[in-house]
């Protein structure tokens, strides 16, 4: 066994592993010191033991108390009074300079559900440590009426960096797949690379193929006029505010932001619950602000969320309604909602369930809901997040929902009517 492995193997078992994994190391001739871990493997060593105990450890199963969660990494001194969260800090900040930053999210997501330090998150101190993320965001809204009046700053401003970061990563693909989807018909004299039409220019010059060079030369050249209508298109997003849907609703909050932003869409957001549906639209210029306006808890009722959103439908031949939800319908009105989307579907609107916007794993939802949807044409599939401008897209084209979901290169499966 190499050094890599046994050293691999020291840090997945603890130091309950360490005489063991050192004498082989000692057989094999390589190993002439008392310990396989040195540098920055001991620090690493030190920041994971805090949330994965090794093998034996005795306190392996549970949340660690504000005092254990107090003391340094891998020490058992007890925290010097006053003293303990410049220490949990530290090791947030350990733990950020020894791992790429998708191992950061993971551990301090793992720190948080199953080690306790959600206890101390919403200290100012500590939230200015953690790596912001869609996880974490998630939670810091879930729990934002428990957030102290000292730490709100420090907790937006989490909210607000996950925001920017899946803004910067959808919208320039969002405006242009919108783009590219609306005036396909309309061309213009005026010449411009941004505009070229590039199919219909290699379908006229195919004529001009050169096989020395192996390139066209084109003769013709068409442009996409650059006049963009206002309002061409009315995307309405219904979105559970059920705990379950909390990060698709951050997602949700991001892509109701950037189709806000573009005349020729109208945009309408919506959050509901059983008792209440939030018209969030006035806030989608600050994608923050939508976000906190959120209830996430409580129960759903479909129904009376679909028709609150009826009065956005005006142009039914060009209206898209988004229903971001789980559909687990706990109201006793899932009959009526089947009905009333039947009625919708009837009058040329354009619908979807998006069960989940996510990158993790197949979403949780009610089959049977889904079941009757799909079969009215109103199809029901998760998403992963880089997909949403090709789901957009594909609408603005005038495409089969229903087999964008099939073919939806995605972990996570559409239902099948």
């Amino acid at each position: 066994m190499s050094h890599d492995q046994l050293l691999r193997w020291r840090l997945i078992l603890g130091k309950s592993a360490d005489d063991e994994l050192c004498a082989l190391g000692r057989l094999a001739g390589w190993l002439r010191d008392a310990s396989l871990l040195d540098g920055d493997g001991t620090a690493i060593d030190e920041a994971l033991e805090l949330v994965y105990p090794g093998a034996g450890e005795a306190d392996d199963s549970g949340e660690l108390t504000r005092e254990e969660w107090e003391r340094d990494p891998g020490s058992k001194h007890s925290p010097v009074k006053g003293r303990g969260l410049p220490k949990v800090a530290r090791w947030l900040g350990e733990v950020r300079r020894l791992f790429p930053k998708d191992v950061v999210v993971l551990v301090q997501r793992d720190a948080i559900e199953r080690r306790g330090l959600k206890q101390l998150l919403f200290e100012p101190e500590i939230l200015s440590q953690v790596e912001p993320s869609v996880d974490l965001a998630s939670m810091i809204l879930s729990l934002k009426s428990l957030v102290p009046e000292k730490a709100k700053a420090a907790a937006r401003e989490v909210v607000r960096k996950v925001v920017e970061e899946l803004r910067k990563r959808l919208e320039s693909r969002m405006r242009q797949a919108i783009r590219g989807a609306l005036n396909r018909n309309q061309h213009t004299s005026f010449r411009s690379l941004a505009n070229l039409d590039w199919q219909r220019v290699i379908r006229r010059n195919l004529k001009n193929y050169l096989p020395e060079l192996k390139t066209i030369i084109p003769e013709h050249l068409s442009f996409f006029s650059r006049h963009q209508r206002r309002n061409e298109w009315n995307v309405i997003i219904a979105m559970d505010q059920s705990g379950s849907m909390a990060p698709s609703l951050i997602y949700g909050g991001v892509m109701g932001a950037i189709l806000a932003s573009m005349p020729a869409v109208e945009t309408h957001v919506v959050a509901f619950n059983e008792q209440d549906v939030v018209d969030l639209t006035a806030q989608c210029d600050d994608p923050v602000d939508l976000l906190f306006g959120i209830q996430l808890g409580g129960a759903e009722d479909y129904w009376m969320a679909t028709r609150y959103c009826e009065q956005f439908m005006h142009t039914p031949a060009r209206t898209l309604y988004i229903l971001l939800a789980d559909l687990y319908d706990t109201s006793p009105n899932e009959k009526k909602f089947v009905q009333k989307m039947a009625e919708i579907l009837a009058s040329g609107v354009k619908a979807m369930t998006l069960l989940a916007i996510t990158d993790h794993g197949k979403p949780s939802y009610n089959h049977d809901l889904a079941q009757k949807l799909s079969n009215m044409g109103m199809p029901c599939f998760g998403c992963v997040p880089d997909r949403l401008p090709d789901l957009l897209a594909a609408v603005l084209k005038g495409q089969d929902l229903k087999a964008f979901a099939a073919q939806a290169e995605t972990p996570l499966a559409a239902h099948q009517a």
